[in-house]
């Protein structure tokens, strides 16, 4: 299982709007320069994180971005779905993806869903609180 860069730079730009939490808002050209990422991608995953409900926009004079919740109360596991999608190890974790050929017939399939369960679990287990440290 590998993540994608764009999930890795959203934990990297989360962590670094944690460390603002109780301050005033974050504009995206401050998170670029604090987070080395570029401005268009910071763009970007100030977008998806928004539409995610991680982040909380607001417009105009003073406007900025900050968390939507407590940085205690983010998880690795919500960053991870809010840029992949959810956590689904193999497609017959997926609801509505049961297209393999040896549904009906494979002895693993049973099995997969406690692990997916398990790798969401320590990814839950992790929270925005311990990264941004």
């Amino acid at each position: 299982m590998r993540l994608s860069s764009l999930t890795d730079y959203a934990v990297v730009l989360l962590a670094a709007a944690a460390r603002h939490c109780g301050g005033s808002r974050v504009n995206a050209a401050d998170l670029a320069e604090e987070t080395g990422l570029p401005l268009p991608t910071v763009h970007k995953l100030v977008s998806k994180l928004s539409a995610a409900g991680l982040l909380r926009s607001v417009r105009g004079s003073g406007g900025g971005f900050r968390l939507a919740r407590p940085a205690a109360a983010i998880t690795l596991a919500d960053i991870i779905e809010a840029i992949e999608g959810p956590i689904a190890l193999t497609a017959c974790i997926e609801t509505g993806q049961h297209d393999c050929g040896h549904e009906g017939v494979c002895k693993v399939q049973p099995h997969w869903s406690a692990v997916n369960g398990a790798v969401r679990g320590a990814l839950a287990g992790v929270s925005l609180t311990s990264l941004s440290q």
